[in-house]
């Protein structure tokens, strides 16, 4: 795959600013989702030439130069079927198969599963939950399928990307990568390992990047950071500072209303996207304020235990091959980084792993889920699980689920809403520490609301409102989604658990 060969909604210029900034179509992701019927030449040229007449109409001038993506919400409901019939028949109705392409899509060579809705594309770290419904309903070709296609963009792109779209380029995703790998060597054993080898270890260089470059001048590029006793830790970070094309005229506004430069704005609000919580109070200022987003001045305590877990790996690999040398470097890089995670993210006093500002020295005082992946990864103390476990329950436990963090502010990824992902970290991580009845209060609590909202609409949400189970999830820059993978995926696994 050339680059030569892939379509750029950029080469639109300077129609693919007029339509994201028109508001012709009620979500900004459709335009850039759509496939061009002729070359972007001529369409550019067409619209050159009929722009300035009295009769010019845009939308009409789209419609008939695109075919614009279809609509699909609709077929996910179900409400004749009861849930798990529903489900295992969602896998067909969500599935892609290699030859789909057009536009900005970046084919795949294998079958892959999207979420649904406006979600026309796999995305990264959805494919790891989406995967453990998979594993739970036996489809593990299609697990594989799935890990092989991101190992293909590995290689042809250098890392995976937030989805398989050219304008997510820039950035990747939370890397769970290797996690998906280790799903199907429960399925196939140590060998399997061996088959991704050099993806994670190319995975891994990527998001490592620049660190042999760091010093007190350089503390910070692209992914990595360098602290205090030199510790390198990983921050989110994307390659451009534009708007992005799905979201433009949202970036736009947000810009507009902040005092610093486009570019820094830009910067952070794609970070963010690399984040996979777009978005949440978490990575501002100001709670209240989207144009105070920081992400890249953060070092997010998710993101490093991945980073562990993907370092824990390549020793475990290093090991099977009796790889002394390789195995010894990677011990050392895996005890670095869990002193790392205990000194910069861990705060006794509330009991709970907070993001760290390399801007300011401190930590960024936010409740939040991501405190419980040093659960879920093994890597917290007994009596920091422990005093997590408390604000668990003190906090964060709802009657339908666990909320994303304790702050009511408009953004999806903030209260009242619950995820997927997250309830299924927070469940593994409280069970991995022996909580066993919390974790079950997490589990029940959260299968109880995505079973009553399908009783009553027919379909399986994005996101749910996990504080009021009497009220519809929102919040965000587009509306609440169904189909839909990841919660699929989390609902089918959580059921079988015993």
């Amino acid at each position: 795959m050339k680059n030569s060969d892939l379509f750029y909604i950029e080469a639109l210029h300077p129609l693919y600013e007029v339509v994201q900034s028109s508001g012709i179509f009620s979500d900004s992701k459709l335009f850039v989702d759509a496939i061009p019927k002729f070359s972007a030449t001529e369409i550019i040229a067409a619209y050159d030439i009929i722009k300035a007449t009295p009769t010019f109409n845009l939308k009409h001038f789209v419609e008939t130069h695109f075919q614009l993506p279809e609509t699909t919400a609709s077929i996910y409901s179900s409400a004749q079927k009861n849930i798990d019939t529903h489900l295992n028949d969602l896998w067909n109705e969500l599935t892609r198969n290699p030859a789909a392409s057009g536009g900005t899509l970046i084919p795949l060579p294998y079958a892959y599963i999207v979420p649904g809705g406006r979600f026309r594309e796999v995305y990264y770290w959805d494919s790891y939950f989406t995967m453990l419904g998979l594993q739970a309903s036996k489809k593990i070709a299609l697990i594989e399928n799935m890990i092989d296609n991101f190992a293909f963009l590995i290689n042809e792109v250098g890392f995976i990307p937030n989805g398989n779209r050219t304008y997510y380029l820039g950035r990747s995703q939370p890397p769970f990568f290797t996690l998906m790998v280790n799903l199907l060597r429960e399925e196939k054993g140590d060998i399997i390992l061996l088959k991704y080898q050099t993806a994670i270890e190319k995975e891994y260089q990527y998001w490592m990047k620049g660190a042999d470059q760091l010093n007190n001048q350089h503390i910070a590029i692209d992914h990595v950071v360098l602290l205090a006793e030199n510790s390198i830790m990983n921050r989110y970070w994307d390659a451009k500072a534009v708007p992005r094309p799905e979201a433009f005229a949202e970036d736009v506004h947000i810009a507009k209303g902040a005092t610093r430069a486009p570019e820094i704005i830009y910067r952070h609000i794609r970070a963010a996207a690399e984040s996979g919580w777009d978005f949440s109070s978490r990575w501002f200022t100001n709670s209240q304020d989207m144009a105070t987003i920081q992400t890249s001045d953060l070092i997010p305590v998710d993101l490093n235990c991945l980073l562990l877990y993907m370092e824990q790996t390549l020793y475990h690999i290093y090991q099977l091959q009796h790889q002394v040398e390789a195995a010894q470097s990677f011990k050392t890089k895996m005890q670095q980084r869990q002193i790392a995670i205990q000194q910069f993210c861990w705060n006794p006093a509330h009991g709970c792993y907070f993001d760290y500002n390399i801007l300011t020295g401190q930590q960024v005082v936010h409740f939040n889920l991501a405190t419980v992946y040093p659960l879920f990864f093994n890597i917290a103390s007994t009596v920091q699980a422990e005093q997590i476990a408390t604000l668990i329950q003190q906090k964060f436990l709802r009657p339908g689920g666990v909320v994303t963090t304790i702050y009511t502010t408009g953004q999806q990824w903030d209260a009242p809403n619950g995820w997927a992902p997250l309830q299924w970290m927070t469940y593994k991580g409280l069970k991995n520490y022996g909580f066993i009845d919390l974790a079950n209060a997490v589990k029940n609590n959260w299968l109880h609301n995505c079973e009553k909202v399908f009783s009553e609409t027919g379909k399986m949400m994005e996101k749910y409102n996990v504080m009021d189970t009497t009220v519809a999830a929102g919040g965000g820059e587009y509306p609440n989604q169904d189909g839909f993978g990841w919660t699929n995926g989390v609902y089918l696994k959580m059921k079988a658990e015993q």
